[in-house]
């Protein structure tokens, strides 16, 4: 496993874009990317406007176990694509439950 204070560079599976979209986010070392978990750093990602693809979120996964991406099982992929869904329907039905914004005032 890699030290804690491991960059996020030196990280198996994630190049120099992931390293600077994950650094961008706040997402510096393997702390952090433990603290947030694959799913949880692929969102933080995301919402920063970033266009990551399910690639980077299989990299993350293999990161935090120091396992090439394309030795995660077919389960392991569909777990991880499940949690991203899920988290998009929490978003879609939290934005749905928000009321619309009022008039603006200049």
């Amino acid at each position: 496993m890699p030290k804690p204070d491991a960059p996020v560079r030196t990280l198996r599976n994630l190049g120099s874009a992931s390293a600077r979209w994950l650094e961008a986010v706040g997402i510096r070392t393997y702390a952090d990317l433990r603290a947030a978990g694959a799913v949880g750093a692929f969102e933080k990602v995301r919402a920063a406007g970033f266009r990551p693809t399910l690639n980077l979120l299989y990299a993350l996964a293999g990161a935090l176990t120091d396992t090439a991406w394309t030795d995660l099982s077919d389960e392991a992929k569909g777990r991880l694509r499940e949690a991203v869904a899920d988290s998009d329907a929490r978003d879609a039905v939290a934005q749905a439950k928000r009321p619309p914004a009022g008039p603006t005032s200049t």
